[in-house]
């Protein structure tokens, strides 16, 4: 009987074991498999277009759109709101393009991008922060999302705002709101099949309707306010005993950056299918800074027209969006009008969430089990995770959670600061390919698949700021301010101390291996041009150099005769 069902538990083992074109270097190990490898020049489609939409796609939802609603509601002012959104945005898209240079020059991911730091095996540490995170972050956009849907079934049944509480009442969520999530999760799930080197016009037709509601939105408050009202015309005003305006600032900046560090740390995830690196910083540039911008200026116009309108603030878009179709009580038109616009900040939600969690969440998996798990396989595991997760819990009542996680940069921006170091500092933009897929062999096994450097330059990085996390969750106004100060500039310290420690131990205990490379296109992963570039002898070189030998050892041959 046990050995029976042991041999049906190795069909099925064998069943699901991954396979690939080992003519392709596709071999499934302990290591690889066809999504863990360098991608080689036919799967590189991605172009400064694509790039465009993916940043697009981060600025075009309801968190950016709400940005400026943190910082007016400290005292700031709306100039100054918008100076932290600037600085922030400018600081996202320069950072995103560092982190992910790996990506581009050497074509791949995030997963296998932090073997050369941490060792094969210490990699799990990065790896593992970040497949929690997407978990919960995917759960969490889905019920997010699911308010959106909430008022989408709203314009089109004005009565299922009012349908009758079917779920228990130790359950923090009402029925039209588990519904909505529930349609939300289910018209997410077939874009998991949709292959990321294929992701141009989605990422093309989300942006556009998605753009075009937010505009829509700003011309109708506008036109019915009358003007851009009062709120937008708001002037300092600092409660008593807060802080300066300058830590103020300082702690805005460092929210707007920490609040996408685990996009940031991504960025190869994405960056390595692109053709060029000159399409990845136009797109990046051009849309995660100056869309990112506009859309936080649109949303603020918007707010502050429709306070003159409807006389409250409403900050966030599913509950403005109630309020003009009067909770599904406006006119076909009025509701016709609210189901458009909230399709487009749901379609923005539901591509966001694909890429940003599950995509991302797949990846990470996939390094986790190479054998079994690829990104489609891992993506659907992340995304079916979100029942367990049960984010109707965390959304609406574990506050301080949501609060925890939002500030997690406290130990993503150090991981960022070891990644920066290691690749433009210590190894001058050089790493062995083949040694990151060899395990004990390789020189970035270290000591018994730990670099213990990177461990503790990542622990030195968070502990001087972990303090002013707990003090500021804890809302503790008798805790020493050095403390908070910190804390309002956790992302920018723990990345330098971090990297500057990792130099450090690094140059006091050398690692072997820095600086070199495979001289050889071991994975066909490059184009002839990069190939000259890097210094790495190509594939076709190598078919000519051996087409050439043979021809001069035949010619030898036939003079001999």
């Amino acid at each position: 009987m046990g050995s029976g069902l042991r041999s049906r538990f190795d069909v099925v083992k064998e069943k699901i074991r991954l396979q690939g074109d080992e003519s392709r270097h596709e071999h499934a190990d302990q290591w690889s498999n066809r999504d863990l490898i360098p991608l080689p020049p036919s799967r590189r489609t991605w172009g400064w277009l694509h790039y465009f939409g993916f940043w697009t796609l981060s600025s075009l939802n309801i968190t950016n759109w709400q940005t400026p609603s943190s910082f007016l509601t400290q005292g700031l002012s709306v100039p100054q709101a918008m100076m932290i959104i600037v600085v922030g945005r400018l600081l996202i898209s320069s950072f995103a393009i560092l982190i992910a240079w790996c990506g581009i020059r050497w074509h791949i991911g995030f997963t296998v991008q932090n073997r050369y730091t941490w060792g094969l095996r210490g990699s799990y540490i990065p790896l593992l922060q970040r497949v929690l995170l997407n978990f919960i972050w995917n759960a969490v956009q889905c019920w997010n999302g699911g308010r959106l849907a909430a008022v989408c079934l709203t314009a089109i049944f004005p009565s299922f705002a009012k349908m009758r509480n079917f779920l228990p009442e130790s359950l923090p969520a009402t029925s039209d709101q588990f519904v909505g999530f529930i349609v939300f999760w289910a018209l997410s799930t077939p874009l998991l099949w949709i292959q990321p080197e294929k992701f141009k016009i989605p990422f093309l037709f989300t942006s556009i309707y998605s753009a075009l509601g937010m505009l829509v939105m700003m011309i109708w408050s506008l036109a019915t306010a009358k003007g851009v009202g009062s709120l937008f015309n708001t002037g300092v005003a600092l409660p008593q005993g807060s802080w300066s305006i300058s830590w103020l600032l300082m702690a805005g900046i460092n929210q707007t950056v920490g609040g996408v560090a685990a996009g940031i740390t991504n960025g190869s995830d994405f960056s390595r299918y692109s053709r060029n690196c000159k399409g990845y910083v136009v797109g990046t540039f051009t849309s995660g800074w100056i869309t990112g911008v506009l859309v936080c200026l649109v949303g603020l116009v918007t707010t502050s027209a429709a306070q003159e309108i409807y006389g409250e603030v409403y900050w966030n878009p599913p509950d403005l969006l109630m309020m003009m179709m009067d909770s599904g009580n406006g006119s076909p038109a009025s509701r016709a009008g609210v189901f458009f616009l909230a399709s487009g900040f749901g379609l923005t939600s539901m591509f966001e969430n694909i890429c940003g969690n599950a995509v991302s969440g797949g990846i990470d998996l996939a390094g986790l089990w190479p054998h079994y798990i690829n990104i489609r396989r891992g993506a659907i595991i992340t995304f079916v995770a979100a029942w367990i997760v049960q984010p109707w819990q965390l959304v609406n009542r574990a506050v301080t959670f949501i609060q925890v996680l939002s500030s997690f940069s406290v130990f993503l921006s150090p991981m960022i600061g070891l990644m920066a170091a290691d690749f433009f500092i210590l190894r001058g933009r050089k790493i062995r390919l083949s040694h990151l897929y060899t395990g004990t062999e390789s020189s970035y096994w270290y000591w018994n698949g730990f670099n213990w450097r990177a461990i503790v330059a990542w622990i030195c990085g968070w502990v001087s700021t972990i303090g002013g996390l707990i003090v500021t969750v804890r809302q503790d106004t008798d805790a020493p301010t050095a403390l908070s100060e910190l804390y309002f500039m956790a992302f920018f310290v723990g990345f330098f101390i971090s990297a500057m420690i990792f130099v450090a131990l690094n140059k006091l205990s050398p690692v072997l291996g820095l600086g070199e490379y495979d001289e050889v296109d071991v994975y066909e992963t490059f184009t002839r041009e990069e190939a000259t570039k890097l210094g790495v002898i190509h594939v076709e070189s190598q078919i000519d150099a051996l087409e050439s030998e043979h021809s001069s050892g035949q010619e030898i041959f036939e003079k001999k005769e």
